[in-house]
């Protein structure tokens, strides 16, 4: 297969991120697809930046962890990302696997982007791939 992805990952835990990021990395590497990356500031910015790289590349890969903290911001960011996320992947047609973590807490987050226990950057680039595939 000769598809190329984009890995958008949002660094604000930049431990989460790298974690996430190396999963997904690995994960397309094993499966011979050529994966480039860009990093922001925040899970918010994921989408413009697939919106602005559409016409370049087969699929997306959105990688951020958000945390649950004392405001109501959590469920803003988590809800209009994830919409739009999904808005994006038909309006554009094409497949963004999405490994954007929603957590209560940063264990939770270092346990979902652990490359030795639930990589969720390896899965959403696995879903990635799996939807190149479908015809």
């Amino acid at each position: 297969m000769n598809k190329k992805i984009l890995i958008i990952t949002a660094n604000y835990y930049k431990d989460i991120a790298q974690n996430l990021t190396f999963g997904a990395t690995k994960y397309c590497a094993s499966k011979n697809i050529e994966a480039d990356i860009i990093e922001v500031s925040g899970s918010f910015e994921i989408p413009f930046i697939i919106s602005k790289k559409r016409n370049f590349y087969d699929g997306f890969v959105a990688l951020g962890c958000v945390i649950r903290g004392e405001t109501y911001h959590f469920e803003l960011i988590s809800n209009q990302v994830s919409r739009k996320i999904m808005d994006l992947s038909i309006e554009i047609s094409k497949p963004i696997g999405f490994g954007i973590l929603t957590c209560e807490n940063i264990e939770q987050a270092f346990i979902r982007s652990d490359p030795e226990q639930k990589n969720k950057g390896s899965e959403a680039a696995s879903a990635c791939i799996d939807l190149l595939n479908f015809k």
